[in-house]
């Protein structure tokens, strides 16, 4: 299942240990050498590691400077076809897979970052026009992959709230629901984990304008994140993160609280 996301996987560990072996043949630290691209030790330790993707205009200017004869675009130019992440969200997975805080407000679907396999494939086969199978099964791995930013010995601190309503539709069935509000019980005890859900009947919504994520980076920057039905933003404004930041703090104290959320997903349980 999901063979070519797993062959994906691989090439860009491929790709990342070759990147390390030339860096250290050429006598420099992770940290010299994001210092020489103002890109960051955190970001070279990344694809070194295959968790983070060499782009192409990177990988040129790594060949030129490590004396590399093309290796690293060549091998770049090698790896597996496959377009799981739209160029437009590809960044943002870039800083997801960094960030140090992570706040996500939901409105109309589980957190991609708490779904279980079952019920990503659920969402997967709801899209308009259909996608086929190998595709589905391809997004899906990609998506579960994304949930390893959670089980890092030091994770990024995570704050979710999730409106009701995402929590009621049955997406995939009676099993796939269980499933997955059993999921979210268990990340709802889990230490560094915020998880408030938004009733609904509140007579006040600070996210009536739809979902967003805040995230900030190793470097302390703030970023800010949405989805439309035609792409997404980035954004890196302060103003703008500021305004998402005010929504977030007020939509926290309009959702229930942690123990009072733990409660909820018990009754939603019972009712499954």
């Amino acid at each position: 299942m999901a063979t070519a996301a797993r062959r994906n996987a691989s090439a860009m560990k491929m790709v990342g240990a070759l990147l390390a072996l030339y860096r250290q043949n050429a006598g420099l630290t992770q940290k010299a050498l994001g210092e020489r691209f103002v890109v960051g030790e955190q970001q070279i330790a990344s694809i070194e590691q295959g968790r983070r993707p060499l782009k192409s205009d990177l990988a040129e200017q790594l060949d030129e400077l490590l004396d590399t004869k093309g290796a690293l675009s060549t091998a770049l130019s090698r790896m597996p076809e496959i377009d799981l992440i739209p160029l437009w969200a590809e960044e943002y997975l870039d800083c997801e897979r960094e960030a140090i805080t992570i706040s996500w407000y939901e409105s109309l679907l589980v957190p991609g970052l708490l779904q279980t396999e079952a019920h990503a494939r659920a969402v997967y086969r709801s899209r308009i026009p259909v996608y086929s199978e190998d595709e589905i099964e391809a997004f899906v791995a990609a998506r579960i992959a994304r949930r390893e930013i959670l089980q890092r010995k030091v994770p990024p601190t995570t704050s979710f709230v999730i409106w009701e309503a995402a929590l009621r539709d049955r997406l995939g069935g009676r099993d796939v629901y269980r499933e997955q509000l059993q999921h979210l019980r268990k990340y709802a005890e889990l230490p560094g984990i915020s998880l408030q859900i938004m009733p609904l009947g509140r007579t006040s919504h600070a996210g009536l304008e739809g979902p967003f994520i805040l995230l900030e980076t190793p470097e302390h920057q703030r970023l800010a994140y949405s989805e439309t039905q035609r792409g997404s933003i980035l954004v890196a404004s302060p103003d703008e993160v500021g305004i998402l930041a005010q929504k977030y703090a007020m939509l926290r104290t309009q959702a229930l609280n942690t123990e009072d959320t733990r409660d909820l997903l018990d009754h939603l349980l019972g009712e499954a």
